[in-house]
C-alpha cells in the first residue's frame, strides 16, 4: 500500500502551491491515516509540496508507524505537531489544518502558520478502486446484516433491541462494528429523522425506519429502510411509494458532471410536488468514506463549502438517502450508499427498496 499512499502524497503536494504554502501539518487523525496507512490517536504528518513527508508518533505506536510507513521518514516524539513544526525549518509557508487543530494547540505552536481548510479532504474527495472495494465489503455486510434481522422485526420487540441486533449481526459478519449508532424509529418516532433508539416496542401498524451501517478496514457504509409491520394504512403505503420515487429519481441524477444541489433537487421537488416540502429538511445526501460524512454534500444550497466540487465527479461516493416526516405520525426514509461513475452509478446496497410488509 505505500505506493497508494505516496500517490495521495503527491496529490496533495500538488495542491500546497495554490495556498502559497511549502508544507502542511496534517493533525486530523483520519487524514493521517489516509496519506500514510498509520491508524493512530496521536500521529501527526507533514507532507512537504515536494511530496516527501515525515511523520511522528509516540513510542505506542512508533513499531507500527516503522513497518506500515516503510516509505517515508518516522521520528519518534510525544508532541507530535510540534516536533514536525520545529523539523520543517520554521513556520512561513507551513499551512495547518484549520477545521481540524485545537485552538489551544494552535496557541501552542505559535507562529505565522496558514490556515487552510478541507485541503486533505478535497484529495479524499475522490476514490481510488482500492478504496471503492473496502466500501463494496462494508455495503455487502450491510446488506446481509439487514435480511438477518428481519425475522426480528415483530411487535413486542423494542427499538433498543433491533439496534442491538443489528450491531450484532454485522460483528458476527466480520464487521470492525458499526459506522455510527444504528437508527431504529418506529411509528411516531420514524418523524425524527434522527431518533435514538428507545425502549418502545415494536407495534402492529407501525412504519420502522433502521439507519444502519457496517464498518469494514475503517470505511463506512450508510443504508436506511423503512418497513412495515403488519398490513400498512393508505397514507403510509403513499408515503412509502412518494419516497421510493423521489429516491430514484435520486439515483438517476447522480451521474458525474451534475451539479450537486441538482442532484438534491431531482428528488427534493417530487416530493414538493406531492405537498411535503416542509416535511423534508434535511440534504439529500453526503459523502463517505474513512468518516461516515464526508464531502461532497447534496443539499439545496450551492455548495460554497465544496468551492472548486460543486459537481460530482468520478469515483465519488455518495448516499441519497430523501425522507418524509410527519410529526406525531410517522416517517419514510430510504437510503443507498453509491459510486458516482462516467458510465453511469455505481449502487453499492443492494437490499430492495420495495416496502416490506412483516
Amino acid at each position: 500500500m505505500t505506493v497508494l499512499h505516496a500517490r495521495r502524497r503527491e496529490n496533495l503536494a500538488a495542491l500546497l502551491p495554490a495556498h502559497e504554502a511549502d508544507a502542511i501539518l496534517v493533525t486530523h487523525a483520519v487524514n493521517v491515516r489516509y496519506l500514510t496507512g498509520l491508524a493512530s490517536s496521536n500521529a501527526v504528518v507533514l507532507v512537504r509540496a515536494d511530496a516527501t513527508a515525515t511523520l511522528a508518533t509516540d513510542s505506542r505506536y512508533i513499531g507500527a508507524a516503522r513497518d506500515v510507513c516503510a516509505d517515508i521518514e518516522v521520528v519518534e516524539e510525544r508532541d507530535v505537531a510540534g516536533a514536525l513544526l520545529a523539523a520543517s525549518g520554521g513556520t512561513g509557508g507551513v499551512g495547518i489544518e484549520a477545521d481540524h487543530l485545537p485552538v489551544a494547540a494552535y496557541f501552542r505552536l505559535g507562529g505565522d502558520l496558514l490556515r487552510l481548510s478541507g485541503t486533505v479532504e478535497s484529495v479524499r474527495m475522490v476514490k481510488d478502486e482500492d478504496e471503492i472495494d473496502l466500501l463494496r465489503t462494508a455495503c455487502e455486510l450491510t446488506d446481509r446484516a439487514f435480511e438477518q434481522v428481519l425475522p426480528d422485526l415483530r411487535p413486542g420487540v423494542t427499538e433498543k433491541e433491533i439496534a442491538r441486533a443489528l450491531e450484532r449481526r454485522m460483528a458476527d459478519l466480520g464487521a470492525d462494528g458499526p459506522a455510527f449508532d444504528p437508527i431504529v424509529a418506529s411509528g411516531p418516532n420514524g418523524a425524527i429523522p434522527h431518533h435514538s433508539p428507545s425502549d418502545r416496542p415494536l407495534r402492529r401498524g407501525d412504519l420502522v425506519t433502521m439507519d444502519f451501517g457496517a464498518r469494514h478496514r475503517g470505511y463506512h457504509a450508510d443504508m436506511t429502510r423503512t418497513v412495515a409491520i403488519g398490513e400498512p394504512a393508505a397514507w403510509q403505503r403513499e408515503l412509502y411509494d412518494l419516497v421510493h420515487a423521489a429516491q430514484g429519481a435520486g439515483l438517476v441524477a447522480a451521474r458525474t458532471g451534475a451539479a450537486l444541489h441538482e442532484v438534491d433537487a431531482a428528488a427534493r421537488d417530487l416530493i414538493a410536488e406531492a405537498g411535503y416540502a416542509e416535511f423534508f429538511e434535511h440534504g439529500l445526501g453526503h459523502g463517505v468514506g474513512l468518516e461516515i460524512h464526508e464531502v461532497p454534500f447534496l443539499s439545496p444550497r450551492h455548495p460554497e463549502r465544496d468551492a472548486g466540487h460543486g459537481r460530482l465527479e468520478d469515483r465519488v461516493p455518495i448516499t441519497v438517502e430523501p425522507g418524509v416526516y410527519l410529526p406525531g405520525r410517522g416517517g419514510v426514509r430510504i437510503e443507498d450508499t453509491l459510486v458516482a461513475r462516467d458510465g453511469g452509478p455505481e449502487l453499492l446496497t443492494r437490499t430492495t427498496k420495495e416496502l416490506l410488509v412483516l
